[in-house]
């Protein structure tokens, strides 16, 4: 873990700290992660997948030097996955143990097994123990894959930094932690969350902000290659297609075309490569062939206008 980093004071140090860990944020984004990060309030990224949400948290774990709990979220999720459980197995060899040594006393047993020691923690309870360094970041991700009863469960956690166990009451934060929660927006999260946090909609990046990600990210990509890149993929996102392709996808492709020790984009290393970019079948298909040449055509066009109009 890196050392540890004073929060920022202000807007524009919280865009140094993003961009110290390589994260390119325009000045909105700054002014909510430095609202969240000095008032002490969650951080509710909503956004299109690929567009960056979850590298937020994970450079500020970075940049400030606190540990990183992550929470996958998904179908299903309950309590024993993402919060605690009770190590049944130790409980019953103690059971076990204290049944052969004659000890009958059932009430002063269940005291003894239902403590700490037999609490398995996982994420939500971890992010609200203490650590060395300072309070974690606690990364709720893709919330919107998570059931409703789960979501209602987080309202006592976000609100109060605190998780109730039956058997041993309430766990309260003495610190709490970063949090920051994302969501691809499959479906709606409740009101009731959501006036929690901090809210900001992580939107796709404009063509001078996706070329200063790639030169960051790719840095071995040549600038004639990022260039077209960004304006291919910039034209791409006005396309009707059933997935948009995110920064991550930029970022994949430039790597992938520099790996094949591509200079300039052509039709051939377009059409040959486009399944770096676009996930699904009927997208590639539609933008292989002439659509791919129309927007090489164009994009050269634009930059041979803007070089015109430098000059």
């Amino acid at each position: 873990m890196t050392a540890v980093t004073a929060l920022p004071k202000n807007v524009d140090n919280t865009e140094t700290l993003l961009a110290s860990g390589e994260y390119v944020a325009d000045r909105s984004l700054a002014t909510a992660v430095y609202l969240s990060l000095s008032l002490g309030r969650p951080l509710f990224l909503e956004g299109e997948a690929g567009v960056g949400k979850t590298e937020i948290a994970k450079v500020l774990a970075e940049t400030l030097g606190r540990d990183l709990i992550r929470l996958q979220c998904y179908e299903g999720l309950d309590v024993a996955s993402a919060v605690y459980e009770w190590n049944y197995s130790r409980q019953m060899i103690e059971i076990r143990l204290a049944e052969a040594s004659g000890d009958t006393n059932r009430d002063a047993l269940a005291s003894d097994i239902f403590t700490e020691e037999f609490l398995i923690k996982r994420p939500l309870l971890r992010a609200l123990e203490p650590h060395i360094g300072g309070a974690p970041v606690l990364l709720i991700d893709e919330l919107d894959r998570a059931d409703e009863p789960f979501e209602a469960y987080l309202l006592e956690v976000l609100s109060d930094f605190q998780i109730t166990v039956p058997e041993l009451g309430a766990i309260k934060a003495d610190e709490p932690p970063i949090v920051v929660i994302t969501s691809n927006r499959t479906r709606e999260i409740h009101d009731a969350l959501k006036r929690r946090c901090f809210y900001y909609w992580v939107d796709y990046p404009d063509a001078s902000r996706e070329l200063e990600i790639l030169r960051r990210k790719a840095p071995g990509v040549g600038e004639r290659l990022a260039e077209e890149v960004v304006g291919f993929v910039q034209h791409l996102r006005k396309q009707d297609l059933f997935k948009l392709p995110g920064v991550a996808e930029t970022l994949d492709w430039a790597h992938a075309l520099a790996q094949l020790d591509v200079i300039q984009l052509n039709p051939d290393v377009v059409n040959s490569t486009l399944g770096t970019l676009l996930k699904y079948q009927d997208d590639i298909a539609r933008i292989q062939g002439s659509e791919a040449i129309a927007i090489l055509n164009e994009i050269r066009t634009q930059a041979a206008a803007s070089s015109a109009g430098g000059a």
